[in-house]
């Protein structure tokens, strides 16, 4: 069964279902052309997002194979901590219009009906229509092909939204003429799989219950579920929350001593290794340097080279380790030095002036291709890092603030706006503020901030398509942002309006990452592509990764500095 780290088995999901199953078989038949007819979905939500109370966020927590969105109202507290306990309303499973009108209905009862005592109990947030396609949903739970299953991705989504609302209480509700409750669905059912029985050492079983109720009957709904639920947080609240609470040098260190899994002379293991050397010195623990000697040694003892045969901006940034690895070693500092030299002077050539000659014209060089100088604070590689973000910023950067991917790619991919973000805010670390294009990098990183303040999630997350709510809620551009917006409040480039942006994207990054290092919902490698499709499909990651772990160590040790900084 899928790990609950995924999707947690302890959740109380209040499911809200008609009572016939739609059987079709026009899977095969969908296109990338969105369903119409939401609107009257999306109005209804708008005006309940708008009474007192939570929740009050309207967005979306997945989407269909052709592009649908699954609309929620979410409650913005699921990853803070907190005595109240949760209730997640999914409904319209079998693609009927009266399930969603029940769903908004139960939600408006609570935040108009319900008493101040249910309110300061409970918090509720919610997916009105799950299958608005009017697709049957296809048996539960999901195995694999997150978020990239060929027909049926939004049975996927349905599954991770859920988890992460960090829920309390499970109850499927079925629209009938005659009110029962009963223990579970049938087999294949959202209720049956939060059901199954623990396997590998994961949580127990999930408390279900099955409500069958006339339309017209929200309250009583409501209220039946809340007097049936657990007394206590659930076992996936309980596990959220502790993951939560963790400080960041823990998460630092535990990612350091984890992380590069397979070393290698580019970006991923290297933005691991300069962390970890950093955490080193921080904590004083020469064991974590060594580590990063002992890994690097190849190169430095000329085994390896820096480069290979195709040089690109990946591959020259793993050289930024040589620069770091300088300032603590002097055992390795000469080598190290021009190691480091070798990697900024290739990052640094240009045809012709401004156009970098091993660039690939993607958001990523704006990092990847700047990194390598701005650690070493090299002059002649800072200023070769300010015509390339200049460059780039003219073909890329959009009026949102937000950046395209390639200039034939116009998407706003999220790790692709996760490296400028970054790359920016390295570069104005680096640069004197005496700099003739000084003001010019601070602008294009404040403009791209606002733009992604704007686009964060409920949860504090940012998404692989950053302003496309339903896109999958993504955990390497959300260390990458927190990132450069943590230096960016500590540094004072940007106000203190910040500060509560970066603090959820903290608890949202930090829920993301299992106590054994293992991370959900990393973005595999991705080069630039012509269509929307192509960063959907892109396959998000559960488990051990070297490009995730990297960088979330090095959004542990940002977050650490900005909460250190008086």
């Amino acid at each position: 069964m899928t790990s609950w780290l995924v999707a947690p088995k302890t959740v109380i999901i209040i499911t809200l279902l008609c009572s016939t199953v739609h059987t079709t078989t026009a899977v095969a038949q969908n296109t990338e052309q969105p369903a119409e007819g939401l609107e009257w979905l999306s109005a209804s939500l708008d005006e309940l997002a708008a009474l007192p109370g939570e929740p009050v966020t309207v967005s979306a927590g997945g989407l269909t194979r052709n592009g649908t969105p699954l609309l929620t109202i979410e409650n913005n507290t699921a990853f803070t901590p907190s005595s109240k306990q949760r209730i997640v309303i999914v409904a319209g499973l079998d693609g009927k219009r009266e399930s969603a009108r029940l769903a908004v209905a139960a939600v408006r009862w609570f935040k108009v009906e319900a008493s101040d005592e249910i309110r300061k109990t409970w918090d509720v947030s919610a997916m009105p229509f799950a299958q608005p396609t009017g697709y049957p949903a296809e048996p539960f739970p999901p195995n694999d092909g997150f978020f990239n299953d060929p027909e049926r991705p939004d049975s996927r989504y349905i599954w991770r939204w859920i988890a992460y609302q960090v829920p309390d209480l499970v109850v499927e509700i079925n629209v009938g003429d005659v009110f029962r409750i009963e223990q579970t669905g049938v087999e294949g059912t959202l209720s049956a799989a939060l059901s199954l029985p623990s396997v590998n050492n994961e949580p127990s079983l999930v408390p279900t219950i099955v409500v069958t109720a006339p339309a017209t009957d929200a309250e009583a709904v409501m209220l039946q579920a809340l007097s049936r639920a657990p007394q206590s947080r659930s076992q996936v609240a309980t596990i959220i929350n502790s993951r939560i609470r963790r400080q960041p040098l823990d998460i630092a260190r535990l990612l350091a001593e984890h992380y590069p899994t397979t070393p290698g002379m580019s970006y991923i293991p290297a933005v691991a290794w300069v962390h970890t050397l950093r955490l080193a010195t921080l904590i004083n623990d020469s064991s974590l340097r060594e580590k990063v000697i002992r890994e690097v040694l190849p190169w430095l003892n000329g085994q390896q080279s820096v480069v290979g045969e195709r040089i690109t901006f990946a591959g020259l940034a793993g050289t930024m380790v040589f620069s770091e690895l300088a300032k603590t070693s002097s055992a390795y500092r000469e080598t190290a030095e021009q190691l480091a030299s070798k990697g900024i002077a290739l990052a640094a050539q240009e045809s012709p002036l401004g156009a970098p000659e091993h660039g690939s014209s993607w958001s990523d060089d704006v990092f990847l291709g700047t990194i390598a100088a701005t650690t070493a604070r090299d002059p002649v590689g800072l200023e070769a890092a300010v015509r390339l973000i200049t460059r780039y910023a003219n073909q890329l950067q959009q009026s949102s603030g937000l950046w395209h991917h390639a200039p034939d790619s116009p998407i706003a991919w999220g790790r692709g706006n996760g490296f400028a973000a970054r790359g920016l805010a390295e570069t104005l670390t680096a640069l004197p503020p005496n700099h003739s294009s000084y003001s010019t990098v601070l602008d294009i990183y404040r403009r791209h901030m606002e733009g992604l303040r704007l686009h964060q999630a409920p949860d504090g997350m940012w998404r692989q398509v950053i302003d496309l709510p339903g896109s999958y809620r993504e955990t390497s551009v959300t260390a990458l942002t927190l990132t450069a917006m943590s230096r960016g409040i500590r540094l004072g480039w940007l106000d203190q309006s910040y500060q509560t942006v970066v603090e959820r994207a903290w608890r949202g990054l930090l829920a993301h990452i299992g106590n054994d290092g293992t991370l959900v919902d990393v973005c595999i490698s991705t080069g630039a592509g012509p269509t929307l499709r192509h960063y959907l499909d892109r396959t998000a990651v559960q488990g051990f990764d070297d490009r995730g772990g990297a960088l979330a160590l090095g959004a542990a040790l940002e977050i650490h500095t900005l909460l250190a900084t008086p």
